[in-house]
């Protein structure tokens, strides 16, 4: 036998029916916060990534505002300083974190120089939500490299191709007539073709203007130039040792316990500091001025002994944003150096055991002594 139903049943069906289906989804949807859209993940298409990069490029302007994220943080290899940090750098450090986390950074950052950039970022959730799905690909894209230039190969090419071709017709073809222009040529690419082999092969294993890029982007003309840091500061084991040392992090943790926040850096670059100092990991800086294995040198000769500054060698370390290799480090650059250097014989104790011409400089039979009279230009002083 059925179960009969009253009307009012069927009306009440119908009514919890269309409050759980239609009512309480679009209030809920009403209610929902504008940036919930941050707090989703989904799969970014190709066409996410080309909007993502054209925010991030500047190419849109949200808000009617130009807000161009690669303006600050480089998206091309660059051999200038500069303090923000780059676009696949800032990529890597925020891969792992939200979406959520990044429109912490662009809306409300909490350092000083990042709070007045982005004082007039207008970014709605979805548009951080694209920048976030371009920056992810960065890292694997990593920066674009400048086309090197190739000016001498090329010019090196034509001056090889038209030697042969002269040569070939001066003794085989002989089509040309007038055989004093074939000589010409001869002559003028062989003096070219000989300068440039004779240039490039001294040139090999030297490089002056050397100037890496560096873990942290540490300037010389902040420390040693506008806050007055000694050299021997940091470099504590020139005086005494071959290697002038670098600092170990608890050097710049002398400071950085308390500095936190750079006038042109901000936070991101100390914040490497502090973070390889608590994670006990040494940075790994790369050595700027190099030595062929077999040339022996001595901070602690030239520093304690010779009394030479720093800059003799160094260049004007303290106005160095980036540092660079000034000198070419040349056996030639050094010889000269100790040809004409003049030894300081008063009240250096290293000295005293050169009795003989200690005792003519006081006798006034010699007026100077240069380093090469104590043997500075002798081959086993510099090599093993």
């Amino acid at each position: 036998m059925c179960k009969s139903y009253s009307p009012k049943y069927f009306q009440y069906l119908f009514f919890t029916t269309f409050l759980s289906f239609v009512i309480i989804p679009s209030w809920s949807n009403t209610i929902q916060p504008n940036d919930s859209i941050i707090n989703k993940q989904r799969a970014s298409t190709s066409e996410d990534l080309i909007r993502g990069e054209r925010l991030f490029y500047g190419l849109v302007y949200p808000g009617n505002k130009s807000m161009n994220c690669a303006g600050c943080h480089n998206t091309i290899a660059s051999d200038t300083l500069n303090w923000n940090p780059d676009a696949v750098e800032i990529s890597r450090k925020y891969i792992s974190k939200s979406v959520a986390d990044l429109s912490e950074i662009l809306l409300n950052p909490s350092g000083q120089k990042m709070a007045q950039v982005h004082k007039n970022f207008q970014f709605t959730p979805e548009e951080i939500m694209l920048i976030k799905a371009y920056m992810d690909k960065l890292p694997d894209i990593g920066l674009k490299q400048n086309k090197p230039l190739i000016t001498n190969l090329i010019l090196f090419i034509i001056a090889s191709f038209l030697f042969l071709i002269s040569t070939i017709d001066l003794i085989i073809t002989k089509r040309i007539k007038k055989q004093w222009v074939n000589l010409v040529i001869l002559s003028l690419t062989a003096v070219y073709i000989t300068w440039s082999l004779v240039v490039d092969a001294i040139a090999i294993g030297r490089s002056p203007d050397y100037s890496p890029d560096q873990p942290i982007k540490f300037s010389h003309q902040v420390h040693a130039g506008q806050n007055g840091t000694d050299c021997i500061y940091c470099h504590s084991y020139a005086p005494h040792s071959k290697s002038a040392g670098i600092p170990s992090q608890n050097v710049c943790m002398n400071c950085h316990l308390l500095v936190r926040n750079g006038t042109r850096s901000g936070i991101f670059e100390i914040a490497k500091v502090v973070s390889s100092y608590g994670d006990k990991k040494p940075i790994e800086w790369v050595k700027v001025h190099n030595l062929p294995d077999h040339v022996f040198f001595s901070h602690a000769q030239h520093v304690s002994a010779g009394g030479i500054g720093c800059a003799e060698c160094h260049g004007a370390v303290e106005k160095m944003t980036r540092i660079r290799q000034v000198s070419d480090l040349s056996m030639g650059w050094c010889i000269n150096c100790h040809r004409t250097r003049k030894v300081n014989f008063q009240d250096n104790k290293f000295y005293s055991e050169y009795k003989e011409l200690a005792d003519k400089m006081r006798k006034g039979d010699i007026d100077s002594i240069t380093v090469e009279r104590l043997g500075g230009t002798e081959c086993m002083k510099c090599h093993y």
